[in-house]
């Protein structure tokens, strides 16, 4: 999703950043080992099934974008013990916050181009955050999806590392050597802290990747060698791109073609990438004159490529202005689609310590009107498959 908020709206102005029982990274012997799972319970694929927790099943799942930025354990907390409750498995988070200049005290950032230096902040105001989601995840028994940088510049995304590269555009980043260099270093300091973790459900390339004009060769290119790069460091977790499953067989509108440079039967064919995932925002495209049936059209054409190549697809994101109608009937349809394993809906909102999470026109707070007319059924007839 585009339109997020600014980096300082979710930092807790009177709440001081706690201390965690990690450090870089690192949790005391005994703490350590009790997190530690056998590789072989780590969730994966069953053709275009997924295997969560040693069953094998189809998963109902939400965004938040906004958890790893918080600053008061509580409210983590809160959120994890509440997406539990409901019944949902899977949480995507960003696992990325990039910026260009001193954001200030107590906001939380995960890593800096400044002075034409890249530094990446493991301290308190920095990766120990997302270190606490991963704990108060696995306490719950929530798995989570984590991506290492947006192609959209809320929260630095890949313009953060224009200057510091020499460069102008995505398009660029994609093929930059400098860019793409700290690009894994950031990679690898981040799967390293959670490689052994049983709460990673995947990792993720990107948030919505796209190559505006370029030839398919750029994202194909780089999927592949991101994707290798990330099973070197963690084969035993899955891998996805993030991408919005733009450039594929349709009716021909916006998202079907390759002007964004995408290619999703190309890099959902990649033996490194795991599952298959696309989003769903029609009012964004220009398709929603009839948005229920072309969602519909769109989900189903999506789990077509996945079927064909016996991997799960996931409807990681979607939204049409809070629609209850038309968003329970694509989820049905994702639900009923052979080839797709699970469905994610933009996003979920919860009552934190500093108020109310955003609302970015998509999101469906816990236990509200909505919440009971769309996610809650939904859940139901998950569970009862």
């Amino acid at each position: 999703m585009k339109n997020l908020i600014t980096l300082a709206s979710f930092v807790g102005a009177a709440c001081a950043l706690p201390t965690t029982s990690w450090s870089g990274g690192k949790e005391t012997s005994s703490s350590l080992t009790r997190r530690q799972a056998d590789a072989s319970s780590f969730p994966s694929t069953a053709g275009t099934n997924f295997v969560i927790d040693g069953k094998q099943h189809y998963f109902a799942g939400t965004n938040t974008y906004w958890i790893g930025f918080q600053t008061n354990n509580a409210d983590v907390d809160l959120v994890m013990k509440n997406i539990a409750s409901s019944g949902m498995k899977v949480l995507r988070v960003w696992g990325f916050n990039d910026v260009t200049s001193d954001p200030g005290a107590n906001t939380v950032y995960y890593q800096s181009f400044i002075n034409g230096e890249a530094k990446i902040n493991t301290g308190a105001n920095g990766l120990e955050r997302l270190d606490y989601v991963v704990k108060s995840a696995e306490e719950h028994g929530v798995k989570l999806i984590i991506n290492f940088v947006n192609n959209w510049t809320d929260y630095g995304g890949m313009a953060a590392y224009f200057s510091y590269a020499g460069i102008s555009s995505n398009a660029e980043w994609y093929v930059s050597e400098k860019a793409q260099t700290q690009y894994k270093a950031y990679i690898k300091a981040v799967v390293s802290r959670y490689s052994s973790s049983s709460a990673i459900f995947a990792w993720e390339l990107a948030n919505e990747p796209r190559c505006n004009g370029c030839d398919l060769d750029v994202l194909n290119n780089w999927v592949a060698d991101s994707a290798a790069y990330v099973k070197s460091l963690d084969s035993a977790h899955m891998v996805t791109t993030g991408e919005e499953g733009f450039g594929l067989e349709g009716d021909g509108s916006y998202p079907y073609q390759f002007g964004e440079g995408g290619d999703f039967n190309a890099t959902c064919a990649d033996p490194n990438v795991d599952f298959c995932v696309y989003h769903l925002y029609p009012e964004s495209w220009g398709t929603d004159a009839n948005g229920e049936q072309w969602g519909n059209e769109w989900i189903e054409n999506h789990a077509k490529v996945c079927k064909a190549l016996n991997k799960p697809c996931v409807l990681e994101e979607f939204g049409f202005s809070n629609t209850c109608s038309v968003e329970l009937a694509w989820e049905t349809t994702a639900l009923n689609s052979e080839g797709t394993g699970g469905d994610m809906f933009w996003q979920y909102g919860d009552t934190l310590s500093s108020g109310k999470s955003h609302q970015d026109g998509n999101t469906v707070y816990y236990q509200d009107d909505l919440w009971k007319c769309m996610i809650e059924p939904h859940i139901k007839t998950v569970q009862s498959q």
